[in-house]
């Protein structure tokens, strides 16, 4: 099972999210401190689960949930996540 693989498994376990998009994004940070095929990742995710949450505290939550791949095969993840009323802004707005 690939990294990628392993971060959906454990935010899905987590967060029942409503949408979940999970971007490897390594090779833009080839030559950086950190970097390997699998090191640098960025995840959209929506869930209900954030919405009384405040960004600083989703975003501690996302860090919890992925501690233990964050520590041995990840050097980085950018994150977005949102409610679903947010989402659901966000959309509209792109649309």
């Amino acid at each position: 099972m690939n990294i990628e693989q392993k971060i959906k498994i454990i935010l899905e376990k987590e967060f029942s999210p409503d949408k979940l998009i999970i971007k490897n994004q390594s090779h833009l940070h080839k030559g950086h401190d950190g970097y390997h095929n699998n090191s640098h990742f960025s995840i959209i995710i929506t869930s209900s689960l954030f919405e009384t949450k405040s960004r600083v505290e989703r975003h501690k939550m996302l860090y919890k949930a992925l501690d233990e791949i964050l520590k041995k095969e990840i050097h980085a993840i950018q994150i977005k996540a949102l409610n679903n009323s947010e989402d659901e802004n966000l959309t509209a707005k792109e649309a």
